[in-house]
């Protein structure tokens, strides 16, 4: 049990039975009346995003969330299997649990899993990932950075934009938020 004071980006609160992430939050003082806080939170089982006021010192029920450090293995066609690091455990999860996370699912990687009551709930990712081009249209003579963009596939499938200049084969690094590219390595 917390008060909406404690409440922090990230944590996960208990809502009448379901798990809900704190996207967002902001004290807020208005003219007249009680202070209140406002949320923006997600559901960790469907995804779905809402807006929440609470007033404030009211008592909410946080759940206790195990982020365990994992190393993703392969995908067995169904399930992606993953390895706990510390006590190398293997876990399987399911591509709901996974979600679009698997852009950017490269073996041996590892990323955080979330974990509540032995039951996985999302993955985290590094900020960034770095990626081979597998494909892309050849770069000209002449083309620069700052020129413009060109579709590209990466090896895990994943089409991003890239700069002009960049050929198959170039490793890139890429924002696993937004699947945007960063640089060239």
């Amino acid at each position: 049990m917390a008060s909406t004071n404690d409440i922090k980006n990230g944590m996960i609160l208990d809502l009448d039975g379901q798990l809900w992430q704190v996207l967002w939050f902001q004290h807020h003082k208005p003219g007249k009346g009680n202070t209140v806080v406002r949320t923006k939170i997600k559901n960790v089982m469907s995804g779905k995003i809402v807006d929440k006021t609470f007033n404030s010192d009211t008592k909410v029920d946080t759940a206790t969330v195990d982020r365990r450090d994992m190393q993703y293995l392969y995908n067995d066609g169904e399930n992606y299997v993953f390895m706990d690091v510390t006590s190398f455990e293997q876990l399987e999860l399911r591509p709901e649990v996974v979600g679009d996370a698997k852009d950017f699912l490269l073996e041996e990687n590892t990323a955080t899993v979330a974990i509540h009551e032995g039951t996985p709930l999302y993955i985290e990712l590094p900020a960034s990932v770095e990626m081979e081009i597998t494909y892309t249209e050849p770069g000209l003579q002449g083309d620069r950075s700052t020129g413009g963009t060109k579709p590209a596939t990466l090896q895990t499938g994943r089409q991003i934009q890239v700069p002009l200049f960049l050929n198959v084969g170039d490793r890139v690094k890429v924002d696993t938020r937004t699947g945007d590219y960063l640089g060239r390595l």
